[in-house]
């Protein structure tokens, strides 16, 4: 059993939980991720490592409230356990001869761009981080991101925090204005992420994704977490979920990644939260 011993939320749709796992701390490097089951009835639930604190022997993990799972995960409050905690799994994120980098979340991709972008300013490489958000209600993490970052620039489609505009508009300006790159990570919707390589590629810079497909045994044998990177069939869960995204084929990922929307909608709709209960009765 695994304790939460904090859970905060960062939006009305995202919350934050630390898990005494020290094994898992002991080991976990950024790009790295842990699967959960809630109870002997909970789905195998994959989320990349958001944080990990190695004296005090926790991991922290983000996630969206989408489905009836993530509406259960929710329901937990600290002190309650989790009945599996496994990891770290999947390939850690490799920075050798990086010296400056542009590092780019979007949505709740920023909980997982966060820890690269903190590793790599450890390293004392110069990082600019570009965040976007739908709107200011939805932006997360930002003290967490401007300590983990030489310069941050936060943005809404709305223009609603001051800064409006795609994280591919500023990355652009900041090309053009002369920032020069080792490379450019990064992590959120695959439509967000395909239009940031698209622009990249137009300037020749290496570019990291990580790709978050459906993933069910984290182990490389089920195959549903199958990519095409570069025409080659990889894996996420054990190949990646870091890739070269100047190679991967972001619209079959596009395609693969709406396959279950219905059913995720059901089991959603389906699925009534045991605490807004007692909050009625």
């Amino acid at each position: 059993m695994f304790k939460i011993v904090k859970k905060r939320r960062l939006n009305p749709s995202v919350s934050l939980i630390e898990v005494e796992a020290p094994y898992i701390a002991r080991k976990a490097e950024p790009g790295q991720f842990i699967i959960l089951r809630i109870d002997e009835h909970g789905e195998r639930i994959p989320f990349t490592i958001a944080d990990f604190d190695r004296e005090v022997g926790t991991v922290t993990v983000i996630f969206q409230i989408v489905g009836e799972s993530t509406e259960r995960l929710n329901e937990l409050e600290e002190g309650d356990f989790l009945l599996d905690f496994v990891g770290p799994l999947g390939v850690a994120s490799h920075f050798d001869g990086v010296k400056t980098a542009a590092v780019i979340g979007g949505g709740l991709g920023t909980a997982i761009a966060y820890p690269q972008a903190k590793k790599l300013h450890s390293m004392g490489v110069r990082v600019d981080m570009i965040n976007g958000f739908r709107n200011s209600d939805l932006i997360i993490l930002e003290e967490e991101c401007a300590a983990a970052c030489t310069n941050l620039y936060t943005m809404t489609d709305d223009g609603s925090n001051g800064n409006g505009g795609f994280v591919t508009a500023k990355l652009e300006e900041l090309i053009n204005a002369g920032e020069k790159y080792d490379v450019v990570i990064a992590i959120g919707p695959l439509v967000m992420m395909k239009a940031v390589c698209e622009l990249t590629k137009k300037y020749d810079i290496k570019t990291i994704v990580s790709m978050n497909p459906v993933m069910i045994d984290g182990t490389g044998m089920c195959g549903g977490c199958r990519v095409t990177v570069g025409g080659e069939t990889k894996f996420a869960c054990v190949d990646g979920p870091d890739f070269d995204g100047h190679l991967v084929d972001f619209d079959q990922a596009i395609r693969r990644s709406k396959m279950f929307s219905k059913e995720e909608r059901q089991s959603r709709e389906n699925h009534h939260c045991r605490l807004e209960g007692m909050q009625n009765a």
